[in-house]
């Protein structure tokens, strides 16, 4: 049975029952001919979502991506580090000093894995760093994610690959070439290299690497110019500001700029953050209508589960559909 089948058959109420509403809808925008943006949040890339997300990239099923930066990051250092990785399995009763031993081991936990620091996180600051002094030569600046794919068509890495290629999110989307819209890249370890490289003078200024404001306005132009013809959807997992940044751009572009834009033609959520306290997460997403993002005919679906479980089965549902 496939596992579109299989959720037909049985994820008929609750969570489970939007779970396959949301991912049938995402296939009937795609079927009209309308793009969509598929925002992560949290360790997205370290819990490997690239095994069904690079897939969805290369079927032309996401047209940009809306990420943290550590999710930006932590996709190629599993790509070139995999096996130097460790799993905790008890990661939740850990003692303060088995964390200490962690840290004196240069493993960097994310929930249930450490990421090794001198194979993955050293290696690829240092490919970057080869990519900001060429900038740096040339006066030129870009995008993050620009510089990712740069330091990937470069292929310096390509011998030191410890995973099946296709699994990498961030390479499908380097190939396919489309967006990553990283706001707030400097809360991450690339981000955090970045600026101490300039503040330690091997590089000479901040302006190599494009600002968030900069990223707004190019996001702005992507979205218009890929929304003359059709409609635009917004798939996100978790919250912050990896979902708020780019679902803003209708507003700004119809409120502030005062030009008319289609709004967002679907709306879906992974989260598991109750609707409480003022989170953006927890906002349920009738919400956003009162924010200029969304109309009240707009699809919009909110799933209150694990984005590991959640968002590969609805992945391969669409990816079945196609």
């Amino acid at each position: 049975m496939s596992i579109k089948a299989f959720m037909r058959d049985n994820f008929r109420h609750f969570n489970a029952a939007t779970c396959v509403e949301a991912a049938e809808e995402y296939v009937q925008q795609l079927k009209k001919g309308n793009k969509m943006i598929i925002s992560l949040a949290g360790a997205m890339s370290t819990a490997e979502l690239g095994i069904t997300l690079a897939e969805m990239i290369r079927k032309g099923a996401v047209h940009g991506i809306s990420c943290t930066g550590a999710n930006l990051e932590e996709d190629i250092f599993n790509l070139v580090a995999h096996s130097k990785y460790s799993r905790i399995p008890k990661y939740r009763s850990l003692t303060a000093q088995e964390e200490k031993k962690l840290f004196s081991e240069d493993k960097r936990r994310v929930t249930d894995t450490c990421i090794p620091e001198d194979t993955a996180m050293i290696p690829i600051g240092e490919a970057l760093l080869a990519m900001w002094k060429k900038a740096e030569e040339a006066q030129s600046c870009f995008f993050p994610y620009e510089f990712m794919y740069q330091v990937l068509r470069s292929e310096m890495l390509k011998p030191y690959y410890e995973i099946d290629p296709k699994d990498s999110w961030v390479l499908a989307a380097c190939e396919k070439n489309i967006p990553i819209f990283t706001p707030g890249w400097e809360d991450s370890t690339t981000g955090n290299m970045f600026v101490a490289r300039v503040m330690k003078q091997e590089l000479k200024t901040f302006n190599l690497v494009k600002s968030g404001t900069e990223l707004m306005a190019h996001l702005k132009e992507w979205y218009e110019a890929n929304s003359q013809d059709n409609s635009i959807g917004f798939f996100q997992i978790g919250g912050g500001i990896a979902g708020d940044f780019s679902i803003c751009v209708v507003p700004m572009i119809q409120l502030d700029l005062e030009k008319k834009c289609r709004l967002w033609s679907y709306f879906c959520q992974i989260s598991d953050s109750t609707t409480s306290y003022g989170s953006y997460s927890g906002a349920v997403p009738n919400e956003k209508i009162t924010w200029c993002k969304l109309d009240v005919d707009t699809p919009s679906f909110i799933i209150e589960s694990d984005a590991t479980i959640v968002a590969p089965l609805i992945f391969t549902y669409i990816l079945e559909s196609l």
